[in-house]
């Protein structure tokens, strides 16, 4: 373990994991005939390697949540446990091949320039699995207390917020369900022919951002124009009065995706949505 241990993207491995599974989602979006991150994620990626116990100690981590502190520094003091058990040199040469694999098969530039959800707690982890406390206490304190903190997260915004998921998915398609809610693995890989153009090349701009730059913003700010026009633009062939009266409610609502400096994930899902109520009045109005 090193005494000065700073964080290394290319070498955390719930980022690994992470990009991989977006490259997975780039690959299919793409028609991608080789979609060599599907290979790569399962060979290095199991039950039977390092690096797929590595991953699952960084995936409770970042999963698990805990209304007391105390359950949760239980918590991280169980993982680290168990991350010393692992071997290390072993660990270290399946992480040099995976690297080693995905250079070969794509461009690293590119595919490190993903966006990471809960990149701090993953470079926290990535900290603690790494530092000697004994030698650096104060990386190893800071490290905990972003993983504690993270862990204690409030489990009533966490709930609210799935409750409006599963409201705002009920009636929409399963994939997109599950795209939003972001099922991995073998889940990329099935049936995305039954989103859109739109919502496709959403997808493409939103999982080859790098940390919320302005042509995203931009790119979504032109949808949401496109998207309010198409609206209105069927709202004359609306004839039930509580449809039309909804339907100017959601024109208005769409003035939410344009807000802010940056754009949050709920923006991206919410003009998923807005895409697939298009799509669905249009085959009404032409059927």
């Amino acid at each position: 373990m090193s005494s000065n241990t700073k964080h290394s993207k290319i070498r955390n491995t719930g980022i690994l994991f992470e990009l991989l599974t977006r490259q997975i989602t780039v690959d299919v979006l793409n028609n991608s005939k080789k979609a060599a991150a599907t290979k790569i994620l399962k060979e290095f990626f199991n039950k039977k390697t390092q690096l797929g116990k590595e991953y699952e100690l960084y995936r409770v981590l970042t999963t698990e949540n805990y209304t007391s502190e105390i359950k949760a520094n239980h918590l991280v003091d169980a993982v680290v446990k168990a991350r010393q058990k692992l071997n290390n040199s072993q660990l270290k040469r399946e992480k040099y091949n995976l690297i080693k694999e995905i250079k070969k098969n794509y461009n690293v530039n590119d595919f490190f320039m993903s966006r990471i959800p809960n990149y701090k707690v993953n470079a926290s982890i990535y900290k603690i699995f790494d530092t000697n406390d004994s030698e650096n206490p104060a990386s190893e304190t800071e490290s905990r207390y972003t993983i504690v903190e993270h862990v204690t997260r409030k489990q009533i915004s966490n709930k609210r917020k799935d409750k409006e998921l599963v409201e705002g998915y009920k009636k929409q398609e399963k994939d997109l369900r599950l795209l939003a809610y972001g099922i991995l693995v073998e889940k990329f890989n099935k049936k995305y022919s039954s989103l859109s153009k739109e919502q496709k090349k959403l997808l493409k701009e939103y999982i080859n951002n790098i940390s919320n730059t302005n042509s995203l913003k931009e790119f979504i700010e032109s949808e949401t124009i496109k998207v309010k026009s198409k609206l209105q633009s069927i709202l004359p062939d609306v004839d039930d009065k509580v449809t039309k009266i909804k339907l100017n409610e959601a024109v208005n609502q769409a003035e939410t995706l344009m807000k802010g400096r940056i754009v949050e994930d709920k923006q991206v899902v919410t003009l998923m949505r807005y895409y697939q109520l298009v799509k669905e009045l249009e085959n009404v109005k032409n059927g």
